[in-house]
């Protein structure tokens, strides 16, 4: 079995068991949230104790808690994630539009942001200590420091309601509505995560590129009269790309958790706000299940991530052999 073959069946498994440790964990944790998820339903009719008891038996609450996990767990391999408790449909029809309005903004997001990090990062670590590295580090830390909420709120107040007034202020997308006519709808979301995460790559970028840079293997491939955009191109850049890629995939994976505040603060129909609201309603199957995708895809970027750092670095490629 070829290595790189077998490293990816590996961490598939051990994916598989981290998916499984979090399903228990989701699990466990839903169960202990404060209140009554049957009360929560019935509201001022849950006083009537033959309707509540039939809602609890309907709703498999008086089962065991183990018996109730399998039963969950079971669905969850066969792509039943259960029903709503809150709005009675089937989980994976309400989740449809949401997750792909959250994949788009996800994906704008990284569209934007992963180029622009890499290239600042590039720039910054060849012009060491110059006027520009010096004003990019400074924003950088500012943008790194600052919560992704407050980033969105300057948004809104310099270009939806205060300054500018070019784009909405909330991002209400319609499903009705083509999404290249709503456009605009994705723009401060969007932004907002980007400048969320961008800093942390630039900064690793900068930080593995200056040291590849005073590495042996790069002076020796300037003494041999290289040229320098050779000696960047060969040598430098995909051994400094390494730590960035997964610097990178762990930010990826931070947009699809990090996308819950920002949809909230910007009103967006996706994954997030959804998440919000049915933690309010004591959803259970929602919240279990929305938290199952958000870690489902922190394991896959995990995995690209390690498989790309193979691919673009020459010492791991050889390690494999």
């Amino acid at each position: 079995m070829p290595p790189l073959l077998k490293l990816i069946l590996i961490r598939v498994g051990l994916g598989v068991l981290t998916l499984f440790l979090v399903s228990v964990v989701v699990f466990v944790a839903t169960q202990a949230l404060p209140g009554d998820t049957a009360k929560a339903i019935l509201g001022r009719e849950a006083a009537n104790v033959d309707r509540y008891e039939a809602l609890k038996e309907q709703l498999g609450l008086n089962k065991p808690i183990a018996e109730q996990y399998f039963d969950w767990l079971g669905g969850v391999v066969t792509g039943d994630l259960g029903d709503s408790l809150a709005q009675g449909s089937p989980v994976t029809e309400l989740l449809g539009r949401r997750v792909l309005n959250s994949f788009i903004l996800v994906f704008i997001a990284a569209l934007v942001s992963i180029p622009v990090s890499l290239l600042l990062g590039s720039l910054t670590a060849l012009k060491r200590d110059s006027k520009f590295d010096a004003t990019t580090t400074v924003g950088s830390l500012g943008l790194a420091a600052l919560p992704e909420f407050v980033i969105g709120l300057a948004l809104i107040l310099l270009f939806a309601t205060q300054v500018f007034k070019v784009l909405p202020a909330t991002s209400r997308v319609d499903s009705s509505v083509p999404l290249l006519q709503q456009v605009d709808l994705f723009i401060l979301p969007a932004l907002t995560l980007t400048l969320a995460v961008a800093p942390y790559i630039t900064r690793i970028l900068r930080a593995s590129t200056i040291e590849v840079l005073e590495s042996e293997y790069v002076m020796m491939a300037r003494l041999k009269g290289l040229p320098e955009r050779l000696v960047l191109n060969r040598h430098a850049l995909p051994n400094a790309l390494a730590p960035a890629l997964q610097v990178t995939a762990l930010n990826l994976a931070w947009l699809a958790g990090g996308v819950v505040v920002v949809e909230y603060l910007f009103n967006f129909p996706g994954m997030g706000w959804l998440l919000v609201d049915s933690v309010a309603n004591r959803d259970m199957p929602m919240v279990q299940a929305i938290t199952l995708i958000i870690a489902a895809v922190y394991v896959v970027a995990n995995l690209t991530a390690d498989i790309l750092t193979i691919l673009v670095s020459p010492r791991l490629r050889t390690g494999l052999r």
